[in-house]
């Protein structure tokens, strides 16, 4: 029987040959791992890279494990060595389907059923092509403790492959320039992440003193100190989920979405919530006026002179966890928490930080929205350049 002809609805120009199935144990070696005796100390801490599953996913690049056998540890295992820039380290267990290019050789313990590709296939392509291989294994893994994908099994898989290398490798190669697109926005974010934590903990009095280590230029004195219930109110709700409406003059939010509409129990200014109760007890987020929330959440709002978002800061810096009470479902009370001693400013100095602060965040959140529209570009280019 003739093959099917397999062209993807996106293609580089100057290729019009269909493209063939192949086996994917025909197009690599598919190569398990091993563990050396965890209770054998010269096994351990060589120089051989030895990856767990926990390490792939997060880069495209495996560049050095975070454990590393010896060379006797290597030859006391089933554990192989796998060579560089040919091996795609794929996750059989726990976890199936992540990826990494291989760097450097090295090798893997049992949680792995790795890709070394044969001659005639770019391995950029292979890893771009990861998510078909993925969906197959989830599809065909089995196990009663935990799923899990054989090789033997892995490799019975059909890939469409164009015959032409040069072709796999410009798929490659376009692909391999929006992952580092991703990973450059990623680091970005990544960076604002940490700068604003390092900056609410130097703009905001360190304990046992009453002047940040970093301040704005123009201002000078002590802040002052005040607890939490002197500079913020707190408001309850009585409102669940069954009282969200299709229709309705207000958003009704949950800990996380908004959820539907009401006619009741709305704030008029804007104002912080604080899950009160259950999963995710502690954690804030800002809701704009005239919108509602349900009772698992609180809403505190600012007293007057207090800035909202100098207030959220000083939340932010807040250890939750020592005033949750209860073993099955945890929950904490402003009564306790509300105790808690701040630093204040001048209404001008909250203002100057809180702008610094909005500032910061809405570039936080341009960068999501940014790395959010490659991956949706990524996807969608995935589905129309790979059969």
């Amino acid at each position: 029987m003739a093959d099917k002809k397999k062209r993807p609805k996106l293609r580089f120009e100057g290729f019009t040959d269909h493209w063939k199935d192949k086996k994917l144990n025909l197009i690599a070696d598919i190569i398990g791992g091993g563990t050396p005796s965890t209770s054998v100390s010269e096994y351990w801490n060589g120089d051989i890279d030895w990856y767990s599953p926990t390490e792939i996913g997060n880069e495209v690049y495996a560049k050095g494990s975070v454990n590393k056998i010896t060379v006797e540890g290597y030859e006391n295992s089933s554990a192989k060595i796998l060579p560089p820039n040919k091996t795609i380290l794929f996750t059989s267990r726990a976890g199936i389907g992540d990826m990494a290019i291989l760097q450097k050789e090295g090798c893997t313990n049992q949680g792995f059923q790795s890709l070394v590709l044969n001659n005639g296939h770019d391995p950029y392509f292979i890893y771009s092509a990861g998510h078909l291989i993925k969906k197959y294994a989830l599809s065909k893994a089995s196990g009663s403790t935990f799923l899990e994908i054989s090789g033997k099994i892995l490799g019975k898989m059909e890939l469409a492959v164009p015959e032409s290398e040069i072709e796999q490798q410009q798929i490659g190669s376009f692909f391999k320039n929006i992952d580092e697109l991703i990973t450059k926005h990623q680091n970005k974010h990544k960076r604002l992440v940490t700068l604003k934590k390092s900056m609410l903990e130097k703009m905001f009095p360190k304990e046992g003193q009453s002047v940040p280590e970093i301040r704005f230029q123009g201002f000078e004195g002590d802040w002052e100190e005040k607890k939490l219930n002197q500079i913020a109110t707190y408001q309850s709700s009585s409102l669940t989920v069954g009282d969200a409406l299709q229709n309705g003059k207000y958003e009704l939010y949950d800990a996380n979405t908004l959820i539907g509409y009401t006619n009741e129990e709305t704030l008029s200014e804007d104002y912080i919530t604080i899950i009160k109760d259950g999963s995710g007890v502690g954690r804030l987020r800002v809701l704009m006026k005239n919108t509602g929330f349900i009772a698992t959440l609180g809403a505190i709002l600012p007293n007057k002179g207090i800035d909202l978002t100098f207030l959220l800061c000083c939340l932010l810096n807040t250890d939750f966890n020592s005033h949750i009470m209860g073993a099955t479902i945890p929950h904490i009370y402003f009564s306790s928490y509300g105790e808690v001693d701040y630093y204040v400013p001048t209404t001008k100095e909250q203002l100057k930080i809180g702008k610094y602060f909005k500032n910061l965040d809405q570039l936080i959140l341009n960068h999501k929205k940014q790395l959010q529209k490659l991956k949706n570009f990524k996807q969608s280019l995935s589905e129309k350049m790979f059969v």
